[in-house]
């Protein structure tokens, strides 16, 4: 906005307690130890602060009054907008009763790294569920901390979703080349503890496979339970229109927003960072009076032992590969 020319107030309301950060390195160089929380920060106190806009931080969103055009959040007040960009993410899926479970990790936020980081350092079994980017990722970087890796995923292959069954294919080579035991197509039936401690996980068939830790990569929901009640379009996400509108001077961006694409057509919602990025620059051009919509080709990388991969456009699956 301000690059745009956009003189007024902007306040920006985050739940966590950081500055803003890049979240992709937090499964990879952050976890394995080898950049520290400095070397994630988007911005540093100068830059935000040359920005002159309100950072909340440690504060989340609990309402939205499209009527009032106020924001309440969780310690009380409410926040009056002229115009609103509501980009509150996802939301990690957890295997049912695992809650209170110790050593069952997500991995979402800066503190969830640390966390999951910690144990890793003494751990000797890892078993990742879930084979999508993040627990391919996860995987590999375990596996470079020289730890008995094993991932699961009732997928065919690895990356289904997001690169089809022949690289797929490929990628589950490269995991079992660097040692990770594969097992594709095999969901889990719950998972052993002792004394509340996960000790395993069971998957179909009756195996059980020893864990020290469990890392939980089986998607995530938008999040938006805070806007039930307001009026707002929810389908799996925000719905929008091709520049982001999803109600009157109200956009949304990034993982929650389900945008209407130029080319790929209505309800296109991306989980990436390069997506996040160029959705917000397209928001800020709208409000500041371009007349462009979204039309940018899909691009998102992902990083494994000594492979990076580009993936640009999209993969449309049969439900025979599915």
């Amino acid at each position: 906005m301000r690059a745009r020319g956009f003189r007024g107030t902007i306040q920006v309301v985050g739940a966590e307690e950081h500055l803003p950060y890049d979240r992709p390195p937090l499964s990879k160089k952050v976890l394995s130890g080898t950049w520290g929380e400095e070397q994630i920060r988007l911005r540093g106190q100068r830059e935000l602060d040359a920005l002159r806009a309100g950072f909340l931080l440690g504060r989340s969103a609990v309402r939205l009054d499209v009527q009032a055009r106020t924001v309440a959040l969780d310690d009380g007040p409410s926040l009056d907008y002229g115009r609103l960009v509501l980009a509150t993410g996802l939301r990690p899926r957890t295997l049912p009763g695992t809650d209170s479970l110790y050593g069952v990790w997500a991995l979402r936020s800066l503190e969830d790294c640390a966390g999951l980081r910690a144990e890793l350092l003494t751990a000797h079994d890892v078993v990742v569920v879930g084979a999508g980017v993040l627990g391919c990722e996860i995987a590999a970087t375990a596996r470079q901390m020289g730890l008995r890796v094993s991932m699961i995923d009732r997928s065919p292959v690895p990356m289904l979703r997001q690169t089809g069954p022949d690289i797929g294919r490929l990628l589950s080579s490269l995991h079992a080349e660097q040692g990770v035991r594969i097992l594709m197509g095999s969901g889990t039936t719950g998972l052993t503890d002792e004394a509340g401690r996960v000790t395993g996980v069971t998957v179909k068939g009756g195996e059980t496979i020893p864990a020290d830790v469990v890392v939980v990569t089986i998607g995530s929901v938008p999040a938006t339970d805070w806007l039930t009640g307001s009026g707002l379009p929810l389908d799996n996400g925000i719905v929008c229109d091709e520049r982001g509108r999803a109600g009157v001077d109200l956009h949304a961006v990034g993982d929650v927003a389900r945008w209407s694409h130029g080319v790929a057509g209505d309800g296109l919602r991306l989980e990436n960072r390069t997506n996040a990025v160029q959705q917000a620059r397209s928001v800020a051009a709208d409000i500041t009076g371009a007349e462009d919509g979204y039309h940018q080709v899909p691009y998102f990388w992902t990083d494994q032992y000594d492979i990076r991969m580009q993936v640009f456009g999209w993969v449309w699956l049969s439900c025979r590969e599915l």
